[in-house]
């Protein structure tokens, strides 16, 4: 990927130097092989269902559906979401709107995606809250993730329901309902702080934010972070968090993996790096023997993802 225009020094420089303009240069078929990529590399650490949340502005329409066929071709659960956002004008905010609606009347499983409340106005955050509730599903969006967003909570206290998947809330300054997804990696890659999800009264799920689909060793992290800011902390609370994560997609408690490594015991898995499956069931089917996906070719994967890799460096 070609360095951005200036090295960024902040969050929201971060934003615009780097990911929304990835963000503007996707097309559908980039999309596609990213999001089988992304699938397959669950699948092979032994995750078998994606919370995602998604942004192309001129790649909008039929988005969603193109990730949830890419996670279903692989063997994988996917809760979509397209992020609405005022970046890109009415227009734009109007046709992320309607993804998320389209998607969902189409029978897709998904939440109604909205970035931060930095890039919304008060009309499309109350569209976006409106869309939610007329299809009674939750809106997944980015919360407090900086200081920038620090107005977060006092905007959304209005509109946030049980219901609503809360990301970052690093700076979160009241109680919300709905669940916080905890993203550690990602927080200290953009040096926003530690949002200390055990002090918060929400039921508190472990994300990735796109850095990768390991979730052991995003619990590992999320230890790590949590023991820096707490001595008597102990492996079990961000296990409970991986465990949480299962509520999102209830379905996935019941898929089976059988891993290289006994016991997947907390204390063990906090200081054992390396673990992975060996087998993945999901919905009774055998998705990953041996080590292997049986329903697509990784290399072809590969091949075919950094074709599209190449493709979108040249766009920027």
């Amino acid at each position: 990927m070609p360095a951005p225009p200036r090295v960024p020094t902040c969050f929201t420089e971060i934003l615009e130097l780097v990911w929304w303009r990835l963000d503007a240069a996707l097309d559908l078929e980039m999309i596609r092989w990213s999001a089988m990529l992304g699938a397959l590399e669950a699948l092979e650490r032994g995750t078998t269902a994606i919370v995602d949340h998604h942004a192309s502005p001129n790649a909008i329409e039929g988005s969603l559906s193109v990730i949830a066929e890419a996670c279903e071709a692989v063997g994988v659960r996917v809760v979509c979401a397209y992020e609405v956002t005022d970046r890109h004008g009415p227009d734009g905010a109007r046709r992320g709107l309607e993804e998320n609606d389209r998607f969902l009347r189409a029978g897709g499983r998904g939440l109604v995606g909205a970035h931060a409340c930095l890039t919304l106005s008060d009309a499309t955050l109350e569209a976006v809250a409106g869309l939610a509730r007329d299809h009674d599903v939750g809106v997944h969006i980015h919360v407090a993730e900086d200081p920038a967003d620090a107005d977060a909570g006092a905007r959304l206290a209005p509109h946030a329901r049980p219901s609503w998947l809360l990301a970052h809330a690093v700076h979160l300054d009241r109680e919300l309902p709905g669940t916080v997804a905890h993203n550690p990696r990602s927080n200290m890659n953009n040096a926003v702080g530690y949002a200390r999800p055990q002090q918060l009264p929400n039921p508190v799920v472990l994300g990735t934010d796109g850095i990768g689909a390991d979730m052991l060793e995003e619990f590992r992290v999320a230890y790590a972070r949590l023991r820096e800011s707490d001595v008597t902390a102990t492996p079990e609370t961000a296990w409970g968090w991986l465990e949480q994560g299962r509520d999102l997609v209830p379905e996935a408690a019941d898929d089976e993996v059988v891993w290289c490594y006994e016991p997947m015991d907390p204390w063990h898995l906090a200081f054992t790096p390396g673990v992975g499956p060996v087998e993945v069931r999901v919905g009774g089917e055998v998705v990953l023997a041996d080590g292997r996906p049986t329903r697509v070719d990784p290399l072809e994967i590969r091949a075919r993802a950094r074709e599209e890799a190449q493709r979108l460096w040249k766009h920027l």
